[in-house]
C-alpha cells in the first residue's frame, strides 16, 4: 500500500495530511475471500433447505385440512424470506465471481480495473451480508408470532386457568 503525504511545518509541530491511497492487489488479496465467501454460501443454502422443509410441511398440514389463523401469515413471511434467501446468494455469487476476475485481472496486471472489481466484490458481499441481516429479523418476527400463539394457547388452557385463579385469590 502505498501512501501519499504532504508535511506542513509551523512552529512547534509536524502536521500530516493524507492525500491518496493506492493498494497493490496481488493474489493473495482476493483469495482471502474465498474461504469466507464458501462458508457464506454453504450457510445461505442451509437456510434455503430450511425454509424449503418448512414450506413443505406447511404444505401438507394445509392439504390435510390442518388450518390455524397463523398460516397465511407464515405463507407470506415465507415467501418474503425465500427471496431474500434468494438475493443472498445471488449476491455471494456475484462477490465470488468478481474475486476470480480480479485474479485474472492480476494475472493480467490490469491494476486500474482490479481496483473497481475488487471494490464491487467487497460491496456484493456488503450487500449480502445486510439482506442476511434483514432475512433474520424476519425469521425473528415468524418466531414471535408462533411464541405469541402459543401464549394465548397457554393463557385459555383449563389448568392455567386454575393456577392462575388460586394465584389471584393468594394475593
Amino acid at each position: 500500500m502505498r501512501w501519499l503525504y504532504f508535511y506542513k511545518k509551523e512552529e512547534n509541530a509536524n502536521w500530516i495530511f493524507m492525500v491518496t491511497c493506492s493498494m497493490d492487489i496481488t493474489f493473495n488479496t482476493p483469495a482471502l475471500l474465498f474461504p469466507a465467501i464458501s462458508l457464506l454460501l454453504l450457510a445461505y443454502t442451509n437456510r434455503y433447505l430450511a425454509l424449503a422443509n418448512l414450506i413443505r410441511k406447511l404444505h401438507d398440514e394445509y392439504m390435510r385440512g390442518e388450518k390455524n389463523h397463523l398460516l397465511l401469515k407464515q405463507i407470506k413471511i415465507l415467501r418474503v424470506r425465500i427471496n431474500l434467501v434468494r438475493m443472498m446468494q445471488a449476491m455471494g455469487v456475484f462477490s465470488f465471481s468478481c474475486c476470480v476476475i480480479t485474479m485474472f485481472g492480476v494475472y493480467k496486471q490490469w491494476k486500474e480495473f482490479n481496483s473497481y472489481i475488487f471494490a464491487a466484490s467487497l460491496l456484493s458481499l456488503l450487500a449480502s451480508l445486510i439482506i442476511s441481516l434483514i432475512e433474520i429479523s424476519q425469521s425473528t418476527k415468524a418466531l414471535e408470532w408462533e411464541l405469541s400463539d402459543m401464549e394465548e394457547l397457554e393463557k385459555s388452557n383449563f389448568f392455567s386457568d386454575l393456577w392462575g385463579g388460586k394465584e389471584k385469590k393468594d394475593t
